[in-house]
Order: C-alpha cells, then sequence, then structure tokens
C-alpha cells in the first residue's frame, strides 16, 4: 500500500517562549534589579485631524473645509518611560524542547515511521547547529524588540541560561554587532548560546533561557508594547488603540516574540532583496500581503515536505533547514480525508 499523508498531523512548538514584559530604570543601573518599575498603559484622549485619503467629490475647496472641521476624536492607548529613566528592559524566558522526530498527533503509524527517519536522517547528517545558530543571532540582534529598537541610542542583550533554577552561564550582546538582513557574524558567546539551544533542540539537554534587553531612548519617550485587535464590544472597543498588558505591565504578545526568533529563513525566492522572513509554510509576510513560498513554484512546505517523506525525494540542504525549522516552529500539517 502506498505511504499517503497522514490525516491528523500536529507538532507542538519547539522553540516556547513567554510574553515579553517591560520595564524602565536608568542605563547606568542594568545591573541593579530592584531599580527597574514596570512600564504602565495610560490612555488618552485626542482631538486629531483628517488626513486620510478623500473621494473626489471632497477635493473642492469648501467641501474640504467643511471636512477639516469636524472632530476626529479619538481615545488611545500609550505607553512611555518617565522621565527620570532613560532606558527600556525587555524581558522573557525561553524553553527550547527536543525530540523534533515525535509529533504531538499522528494517526498513521507508517507515515510516523517514515518521518522519524527523515528527522533522523537530518539530524544525525547535518544536525541543528545551522539552526540554533540563526535563532541565537535573532535573540543576540533583539529583533525581538520590534519598533522599541528603532531610534535607540544603545541596545544591549543580557542571556541568562538557568538550569536548576541557578544561573549556569551569562552572556551579554551589543545588538549593533549583529545584522538584521544577515547571519554572518560570530563571536565565542554567540557560539556558546548557539550550542545550548543546538543541545535542547537535539535533546541532549533541558534548555531554559531568559533574556533581558537593554534599550537607551532616552526619559520620557514613547515605548510600544504589543497592539491588541479587540473583537468584542466591551469598553475597550471604544478605544482606536488597545495596548497589551499583563498585570498592569506593558507587555509584547509571545507570538510576536516568536515570529522575531524564528526570522530566519533566507531561503525562499527573492530573499536577496527582502532578507530574512519568519518561517511559515507558504512564507507569509502578512505586512507585506504577500505569500514567497508559492505552491506553484513547488517551494512552499507542503510541496517540501511531501516530495520528501512520502516520495523520498531529499531537497538541498538549505530546504532541509527550512523543513526542520517549519517543524520546529510548530502546527497542524494533516492532510484532509477525501
Amino acid at each position: 500500500m502506498a505511504l499517503k499523508t497522514a490525516s491528523v498531523l500536529a507538532f507542538e512548538r519547539k522553540l516556547s517562549n513567554s510574553d515579553a514584559l517591560m520595564y524602565s530604570g536608568n542605563w547606568q543601573e542594568r545591573d541593579e534589579k530592584n531599580n527597574w518599575i514596570p512600564v504602565r498603559i495610560a490612555s488618552k484622549d485626542v482631538r486629531g485631524t483628517i488626513s486620510n485619503r478623500l473621494k473626489g467629490a471632497k477635493t473642492d475647496p469648501a467641501k474640504l473645509d467643511a471636512e477639516i472641521q469636524k472632530a476626529n476624536l479619538q481615545r488611545v492607548d500609550v505607553a512611555a518611560l518617565p522621565f527620570d529613566n532613560d532606558t527600556l528592559r525587555v524581558d522573557f524566558t525561553l524553553r527550547i524542547l527536543g525530540n523534533l522526530k515525535e509529533p504531538s498527533a499522528c494517526n498513521d503509524q507508517d507515515y510516523q515511521a517514515a518521518l522519524a527517519k527523515v528527522i533522523d536522517e537530518y539530524a544525525t547528517n547535518t544536525g541543528f547547529d545551522t539552526l540554533a545558530g540563526r535563532y541565537a543571532a535573532n535573540i543576540a540582534n533583539g529583533r525581538f524588540l520590534w519598533r522599541n529598537r528603532i531610534g535607540s541610542e544603545k541596545i544591549k542583550v543580557r542571556v541568562l541560561h538557568i538550569e536548576n533554577s541557578t544561573e549556569k552561564s551569562i552572556w551579554e550582546f551589543d545588538t549593533n554587532e549583529f545584522s538584521l538582513r544577515n547571519f554572518n557574524k560570530t563571536s565565542d558567546d554567540l557560539k556558546a548560546l548557539t550550542e545550548v539551544i543546538n543541545d535542547g533542540l537535539s535533546g541532549e539537554s533541558f534548555t531554559f533561557l531568559k533574556i533581558e534587553a537593554f534599550a537607551l531612548i532616552g526619559g520620557g519617550q514613547e515605548v510600544f508594547p504589543s497592539q491588541e485587535l479587540v473583537l468584542d464590544n466591551s469598553s475597550n472597543s471604544k478605544k482606536s488603540k488597545v495596548l497589551y498588558h499583563v498585570d498592569e505591565i506593558a507587555a509584547i504578545h509571545s507570538q510576536k516574540i516568536g515570529n522575531a526568533l524564528r526570522t530566519i529563513d533566507t531561503w525562499y525566492p527573492g530573499a536577496e532583496s527582502l532578507g530574512p522572513i519568519a518561517v511559515e509554510p507558504y512564507g507569509s509576510v502578512t505586512n507585506r500581503g504577500k505569500a514567497y513560498r508559492q505552491p506553484k513554484d513547488k517551494m512552499d512546505f507542503y510541496s517540501i515536505f511531501d516530495n520528501w517523506v512520502i516520495k523520498g525525494k531529499m531537497p538541498s540542504l538549505e530546504q532541509q533547514h527550512y523543513i526542520m525549522a517549519t517543524l520546529i516552529r510548530g502546527g497542524v500539517f494533516g492532510e484532509k480525508a477525501d
């Protein structure tokens, strides 16, 4: 009987990160744990101006003046550093899981055996060092800070390797030394962090990291937690912008942190111009409204994955990295039954 893709196939994510909490303090007091206070979210009511694109009839001067005179009232959430604090601190934790060859759900034992063989061969012949190095680089370059990274005078990222509830190792990185467009930079600390992540992905050890990023942006400056998507008719829906918080502490969604960590795909068509994108089955980049891995080009996850597991056609090394990174990302990959 020919091998078919399992109708139930799911993988749990192997890079399990928390939400990121935001604190304020001063650059010279980065080592003083007690001197950092939570960033709070405040509400602001403002009278904005009309600036959206108007239809042709509104270009008549009198009609435009009448439109401009209308009040554009907005209630928005804002977050900023106190005026006596010049630095933003962003903290999150990262747990790295191994045993990639074991899906969290699979209803076809023959398919699972074939899949395990493919993953075992990759782990033995290639290993997870390349992927671990890229994940490590995205920690060192501070990509997870997103908009908070822009305009910062200095940024330091501190990584603590926690084992048995104690700090086993501490590494510190200057983000200015690392590019967001390539993964060419190496250092002794980056190699050490890569090795720890590699051990976690390989299942050789339990890996738990605490990441602290310090961004010198200036007293009183605005900072940027995640923005909430309001789906109900609660009082929050009266605001045009609602910011995310955890126990009243401004925060960045775990999904957004995870997206930054897995922005390692430079193996898709056209990567030279755009640079790394997040690992996704179709190479989706929502803010550009484009999928960079099209099924018609046979460059999407499912086309490459099925050819490898079902038909035994081993892809290029770069696409092998991509397939494994997608499995590390996790998700539901089963094929619907006819």
